[in-house]
């Protein structure tokens, strides 16, 4: 007989469950707001694609009672990972948060490339300066997407899963902007950022070439800051918010059109009780 690993009674914290075929699944319950409640488990997830998720991690997810499922990912990254395994009775929403089309080719030589090329677009900081870039556009121009996703939250969706390819950068910033709208500590947002830098969460790096060569030390340092997660990332996603629209609140309310009835629901379904 299968053990599955253990969904916790309601209103509990889970234990850190380490899924077989679901790289970064987690629970963002427990984090604190700045008026001193904490958000509450079993309502908001995330993690890495399911579309290799085991029978065994399938029936696990689908014990957890979801509503809905968020893929943030693009038609490329199905077409190389698959699309997500189906849970019964779970709604799933595609919201991709990056164009296919982006940066084609510069992942082409990321999967691909020899140490030369791999120096040329990586090297001499070029790899974070391309995150943080990355980070800066998606608060910048996926206003449309994330009012979408913080209404759904607010109105039918929870309990939810937000997932993107690794479930570090665009399910990172979809949850970060999620935990800002009901009011959790930046410093607590970003701690459960880092959490995917944990061993046994971290995305694995696939390039065409496994050989000793292609795996070498150097090009594991080159491709570090694009399968890392890094402070200084969600740091100028915040900056970006401040920058454009000044403070967290006017982003919600001008950026994303969340309004103090849409703010209000979001808190009654992701944060405990005063």
């Amino acid at each position: 007989m299968t053990q599955l690993p253990e969904v916790p009674p309601a209103g509990h914290g889970p234990k850190d469950v380490d899924l077989t075929g679901v790289r970064n699944f987690r629970d963002v319950g427990g984090l604190p707001t700045v008026d001193g409640r904490t958000v509450r488990y079993g309502r908001l997830y995330r993690s890495g694609h399911l579309a290799h998720a085991t029978a065994t991690d399938a029936a696990f997810l689908a014990g957890l009672g979801l509503h809905t499922i968020f893929d943030f990912r693009n038609a490329a990254d199905h077409k190389l990972d698959g699309l997500d395994v189906e849970l019964p009775g779970v709604r799933n929403v595609s919201i991709p948060l990056s164009d296919p089309a982006d940066g084609a080719e510069f992942w082409r030589l990321v999967r691909d490339g020899n140490i030369q090329q791999l120096r040329s677009i990586l090297a001499d900081g070029k790899g974070t300066e391309r995150m943080v870039a990355s980070y800066r556009s998606i608060i910048r121009d996926r206003t449309a997407e994330h009012s979408r996703v913080l209404h759904a939250l607010a109105e039918d969706s929870v309990p939810a899963l937000m997932h993107c390819a690794a479930g570090k950068d665009r399910a990172g910033l979809s949850i970060a902007v999620s935990l800002l709208a009901v009011g959790v500590e930046k410093e607590a947002i970003e701690a459960d950022y880092l959490k995917s830098n944990d061993a046994h969460r971290r995305y694995r790096i696939r390039r065409s070439d496994t050989s000793s060569a292609g795996m070498s030390d150097e090009v594991l340092e080159l491709l570090d800051p694009l399968f890392g997660a890094e402070a200084e990332y969600l740091a100028a996603a915040f900056s970006t918010i401040e920058e454009i629209w000044g403070s967290t609140d006017r982003y919600l309310v001008e950026g994303l059109k969340i309004g103090p009835e849409t703010r209000a629901r979001l808190r009654e379904q992701l944060v405990e009780d005063a």
